[in-house]
């Protein structure tokens, strides 16, 4: 298995990831990625839809309020969100990418599964890829995060799959995600996993995988946690999307402790400061 292979070469996590022109040394910080929705249907309300404006405000506020990354997603990715097509996706986000290239002075994220929507994206500025469906969707999304040379996030997505053990589903879905990735001729070093939050897992699922999330770090990559207002705190708590604040901390807090790198959220500011004071206890970081 190809995987095991890069694992047995590359001990631990003493290296970086050149996302841009800047450096994600892994190790020395939970690095934030914010979340601007270019749709009208997100499940947490968030989204801007057409508003150029509104994108370029939220994406500001983003960058003040302390991301690192700003992933952008022209597409829902809840359950019942109507999918939309490639042509339909690319008018949505490439005005917006093209637009905070020269605005903002932070890394783009393209949110898409679909290689043709990524290719628009990385050749507008975006700078990497966060594919959610870990390129069962579209393999050739992995030729062109190779041939660009960005970082490409792989997620273990289990919607329209059995699975009877919630961790071996998730690590199978993530190693194979990462062949073909490798096989596509993605550096071992652009390649990060996402346990996939949510993405048809079920609560006790979702909850047992934060639980065991420092069992991921056998891969030998870094691991980015997405569980900002998701439904497994709403069905915890039994609060909408827009009061989950507090459930979100936990989960934050928490996934750092167990090896979280990078924490994708809409609540910047307030996730930030929930960063930097677990770093500081759990890396020893200020």
């Amino acid at each position: 298995m190809l995987v095991l292979e890069f694992i047995t070469m590359n001990e631990g996590l003493n290296e970086y990831t050149l996302l841009g022109s800047r450096e994600l040394r892994w190790g020395s910080k939970t690095y934030i990625m914010g979340i601007l929705n270019i749709t009208t249907d997100s499940f947490s309300g968030d989204g801007v839809g057409k508003d150029m404006e509104a994108a370029l405000a939220r994406a500001k506020r983003l960058v003040d309020e302390g991301a690192d990354i700003i992933d952008i997603g022209g597409e829902s990715t809840r359950p019942d969100s109507r999918p939309v097509t490639p042509e339909e996706e690319i008018n949505r986000v490439l005005p917006v990418i093209k637009m905070l290239s020269s605005e903002v002075d932070v890394p783009i994220s393209i949110d898409t599964y679909k290689s043709e929507v990524a290719r628009r994206a990385i050749e507008a500025g975006a700078n990497m890829i966060n594919d959610v469906w870990g390129l069962r969707q579209d393999p050739e999304l992995a030729h062109v995060a190779a041939e660009w040379g960005v970082p490409l996030i792989i997620t273990a997505n289990q919607r329209d799959m059995q699975y009877d053990n919630i961790m071996t589903a998730v690590v199978d879905s993530l190693v194979a995600g990462m062949n073909l990735a490798l096989d596509a001729g993605v550096a071992w070093e652009n390649i990060i996993i996402d346990p996939g939050i949510g993405f048809g897992k079920t609560l006790e699922g979702n909850i047992e995988v934060l639980r065991r999330l420092s069992e991921l770090k056998s891969l030998g990559r870094p691991i980015l946690l997405g569980t900002s207002r998701k439904s497994m705190i709403g069905l915890v708590l039994d609060l909408p999307a827009d009061e989950r604040l507090e459930g979100t901390a936990a989960t934050v807090a928490l996934g750092i402790a167990n090896g979280a790198d990078m924490i994708r959220v809409h609540d910047v500011l307030q996730m930030k400061r929930v960063a930097k004071m677990t770093d500081a206890i759990v890396r020893g970081t200020r």
